[in-house]
């Protein structure tokens, strides 16, 4: 595939998770007699990208996460020159999906600005502090990040990957949506604070470091679990 055509699927798949994972948060989870829960959106965040992992994956790699680039690289499996088109086209939908959002949300007379972003402290969902945020950021996007190699390895059951990785996203987003409202995705972040500013915006930075840590930890990781493996079949 062309790299446009790999930019065009990602900036798409992107969309999808920030346009159904928040929209989820923004428009179901508090209405009374209707709310889904934590539960439901994180079901939501994980059945996203397991739909576009299928529906795109074999065109762009199915990245849709600055973070996840970043770890595919860091281990072998993407290449560098393709890093920064790769995270342009994801913020993009990333914000493309924000702002659309947040236009439909403004239909509505009660609407107070919230697109679900992420935060820690004063912005956290439950008054979560930063050293709390920063673990959960780091180790979630770790393991999410190892799983995503795991599951792509040649040596893993073929067809299966988008399934590890949609539910493993989901657990991702029960544990740590009380915490920081579940970053794990720089570019997921990027979009709704964008658009809401303030404390959103301020700490968005955070929400761009720890992921980029965990994931390339996954990826330097698992690039050594693979070099053992080399070891052991000579």
């Amino acid at each position: 595939m062309t790299l446009m055509k790999r930019l065009g699927a990602e900036f798409i798949g992107t969309f999808w998770l920030v346009f159904g994972g928040c929209g989820s948060a923004i428009f179901a989870a508090g209405l009374e007699g209707v709310g889904i829960g934590y539960l439901g959106v994180a079901l939501a965040f994980g059945l996203t990208v397991l739909t576009m992992v299928y529906a795109v994956g074999g065109i762009s790699g199915g990245h849709f996460n600055p973070a996840v680039s970043f770890g595919l690289w860091a281990g072998g499996r993407f290449s560098g020159k393709d890093l920064l088109p790769y995270i342009a086209a994801q913020v993009i939908g990333a914000i493309v999906a924000a702002a659309a959002l947040y236009y439909i949300a403004s239909g509505n007379s009660d609407y107070t600005g919230g697109l679900a972003s992420n935060g820690y402290g004063d912005h956290s969902p439950q008054g979560y502090g930063y050293m709390s945020g920063l673990v959960a950021e780091i180790v979630l996007t770790f393991i999410f990040l190892f799983v995503i190699l795991g599951a792509t390895d040649k040596r893993a059951p073929k067809g299966f990957a988008g399934i590890a990785i949609g539910l493993t996203l989901t657990l991702i987003h029960l544990i740590s949506i009380p915490i920081t409202n579940t970053s794990v995705n720089p570019a997921r972040s990027t979009g709704p604070a964008l658009l809401e500013g303030g404390i959103a915006l301020n700490q968005l930075w955070f929400f761009w470091v720890m992921p980029i840590i965990g994931a390339i930890l996954a990826g330097v990781v698992y690039k050594w679990f693979e070099s053992g493996k080399e070891e052991e079949t000579e």
